[in-house]
């Protein structure tokens, strides 16, 4: 394949991950460009070792730096993550019976709330969430 061809196919691959990001396509976009600049300097000339090389090299990326990629934007995405929850103010917005289910509003928006008190929960009133499980707040009254 021409190596301007490969050049054209890591670029769409590349802008593919940005449409749908999953760090995975990348790696592709990434072995595809690097093939391409391999046959434009006249490295590789046949096809099917363009191909092998491409696998290869999108493949072995894929595993050796997927996880690691992961680990780091998880890790950097920890300010978003649910679990900051914890410790905030909620109002249940109806009464919660005791080990109940119910509503309650936290920053604005309306979760599903689990009363983990031995005593009831009035409607409105200053609950502290003591966990986030399955997007469901935990609350005790203050």
């Amino acid at each position: 394949m021409a190596w301007y061809l490969w050049i054209a196919l890591g670029l769409v691959i590349a802008a593919l991950e940005l449409a749908k990001p999953g760090i995975f396509l990348i790696f592709f976009g990434i072995a595809a460009l690097i093939v391409g600049g391999l046959a434009a300097a006249d490295l590789v000339l046949a096809g099917w070792v363009q191909w092998l090389l491409f696998s290869v090299i999108a493949l072995a990326s894929l595993r050796l730096f997927r996880q690691r990629l992961l680990g780091r934007l998880e890790a950097r995405d920890g300010a978003d993550r649910v679990d900051t929850l914890v410790g905030e103010v909620a109002l249940p917005t109806a009464d919660i019976p005791p080990h109940g289910h119910g509503r309650a509003e936290l920053r604005g928006s309306t979760w599903n709330a689990h009363n983990v008190a031995d005593v009831p929960l009035a409607a409105g009133q200053r609950c502290r969430v003591v966990q986030v499980t399955n997007l469901v707040l935990d609350i005790r009254p203050e």
